[in-house]
């Protein structure tokens, strides 16, 4: 057991867990992330020909390394905002017969030096599932069902003949499809209301099963949970695709606002109320349709972003591969990204597709410089230890907690948890945040289980200076530490939860 200590910097807070109470099997492409035609995600991030990294297709294999150790498991692409102006034809084929186009998004130059083809020799190198994006902006049902035949279609026809042509014979079998990007935002090309997207998704759906009967498609949620047209959008659109689309998207970026630190570090409960709004809001169509299908939410973007830093699209000067939004994340900031997978974790049986935004120097847990090697940023960890461990089982956990006053939310758990279990092996991983800025919480944890349990492994993310960074100055300023501060005995898991952070405690049975 930990030693118990007296002083009034410590709180203590109670948990059980039980792996009677699932919520769901840990989906796989919960760990997605996002891979934009912006900034220097593409040009200069996962492809820079000639740079010591770079293999002989041009992608940087330091890149390619650190995306396996982050445990991305599916990457959406192209776009993005990008993708409501982009001309996917210009980006296949000969390099040298490709134009330079104006990307409207970013007001960048796209050289269109790489496209799908490119794409997917990343994707299968890095061994992610693809996601792929079509334009709804500026295009519509035809050039979707192009595309998907160029990418799908075995052969024999107009588009897949040209896919071959291009020296790509067997067809890339892309099985997830995002019918357009943030439709309602007005800062979008191709701009539309609920019932002209709803009505455009429909048809594109429709058009592309026939094309690929067994594709899955994904609708455009509202673009954020601030937008005025949140909620009826959601609604209007899945009226008109309820049938034939398999999940709604929904995009969240956070940060802190004012001086509501409180209400920063408990970002997961604005996620928690945010995807069980789009839940609610789904299955009142569903019941409205007297249908048995059940559409699923694909957060196909999420992170942390000083959005207020940001000067605005319409303020970039056009560029090739401009630096944009290239922020730099704290030790605070990787607590509250910990805190944010707990709360897509605990909605697994709805939240079954999930993509940070991005994996590349945009807003990105990776970063690059074209005169170095590639480094891990501070939200790196807690992604990556959660989608190692994370795995088998999500339990339902039940937190007895006090709470802290934020200003914008009200009163919040000062303690946060979820854990997941894994049948076979019995094993089981805790993750755990506390929100309290100045004292330490025990945490003691009822673990509902057969037979006894050791902990094998004890990270800590925070706890000292929130505010330390790494850089390509100081790659390994921030790691995760490992802790001692534990013990079990009596089926009781005690934890030492340091202020301000986040912590992983991996069980095993004791055979």
């Amino acid at each position: 057991m930990i030693e118990q200590k007296s002083e009034t910097g410590v709180f203590t807070c109670t948990a059980t867990i039980d792996p009677a109470f699932v919520i769901a099997p840990v989906p796989h492409r919960l760990f997605g992330s996002f891979v934009e035609h912006m900034g220097r995600s593409v040009y200069g991030g996962i492809y820079e020909p000639g740079h010591p990294e770079a293999d002989v297709n041009g992608l940087r294999l330091d890149v390619v390394k650190l995306t396996k150790e982050l445990g991305v498991s599916a990457v959406r692409y192209p776009g993005g905002n990008f993708v409501s102006g982009y001309r996917w034809e210009d980006g296949v084929g000969p390099r040298e017969q490709r134009p330079v186009a104006l990307d409207l998004a970013w007001r960048s130059l796209e050289p269109n030096t790489f496209g799908l083809n490119e794409f997917m020799t990343w994707a299968r190198q890095t061994e992610v599932e693809p996601i792929m994006a079509v334009n709804l902006g500026t295009r519509g049902v035809e050039d979707a069902c192009n595309l998907l035949e160029y990418a799908n279609f075995p052969g024999g026809t107009r588009y897949s003949d040209l896919r071959i042509a291009h020296g790509v014979r067997e067809p890339h079998n892309i099985r997830t499809w995002c019918l357009g990007n943030e439709m309602d935002g007005p800062w979008q090309i191709g701009q539309k209301t609920a019932t002209e997207y709803g009505r455009l998704a429909a048809e594109t759906a429709k058009a592309m099963r026939r094309v690929d009967p067994d594709i899955e498609l994904v609708a455009c949620g509202s673009s954020n949970e601030r937008m005025p047209t949140f909620g009826s959008w959601e609604a209007t659109v899945l009226d008109e695709a309820y049938d034939v689309v398999d999940y709604i998207s929904l995009h969240a970026y956070f940060e802190q606002h004012g001086d509501d630190r409180v209400g920063f570090l408990a970002s997961a409960d604005t996620m928690d109320r945010f995807i069980e709004g789009v839940i609610a809001t789904c299955d009142h169509i569903g019941a409205k349709k007297r249908s048995r299908r059940r559409i699923n939410l694909s957060f196909d973007e999420w992170n942390l972003w000083y959005e207020s830093r940001f000067v605005g699209q319409d303020r970039l000067d056009w560029a090739r591969a401009p630096r944009l939004i290239e922020d730099e994340y704290t030790v605070e900031d990787a607590v509250v990204l910990g805190n944010l997978l707990m709360s897509l974790l605990r909605h697994s049986d709805r939240v079954t597709i999930a993509c940070l935004a991005q994996l590349v120097n945009v807003i990105a847990p990776i970063r690059t410089e074209p005169d170095t090697g590639a480094w891990r940023q501070t939200i790196f960890y807690p992604f990556a230890l959660t989608a190692r461990h994370a795995r088998g089982e999500v339990l339902r956990v039940a937190v007895d907690s006090p709470t802290l006053y934020s200003r914008t939310l009200g009163d919040v758990s000062a303690v946060d948890l979820t854990a997941t279990r894994e049948p076979d092996s019995g094993d089981i991983a805790v993750f755990a945040v506390n929100r309290d800025e100045h004292q330490s919480a025990r945490l003691r944890l009822r673990m509902g289980i057969d037979g006894a349990h050791e902990v094998v492994e004890h990270v800590v993310l925070g706890g000292d200076d929130l505010l330390a960074t790494n850089s390509k100055e100081t790659p390994g300023r921030v790691i995760p530490r490992s802790s001692t501060r534990h013990g079990i005995e009596d089926g009781f898991l005690d934890v030492e939860l340091p202020p301000v952070s986040w912590s992983m405690i991996r069980t095993t049975p004791i055979r």
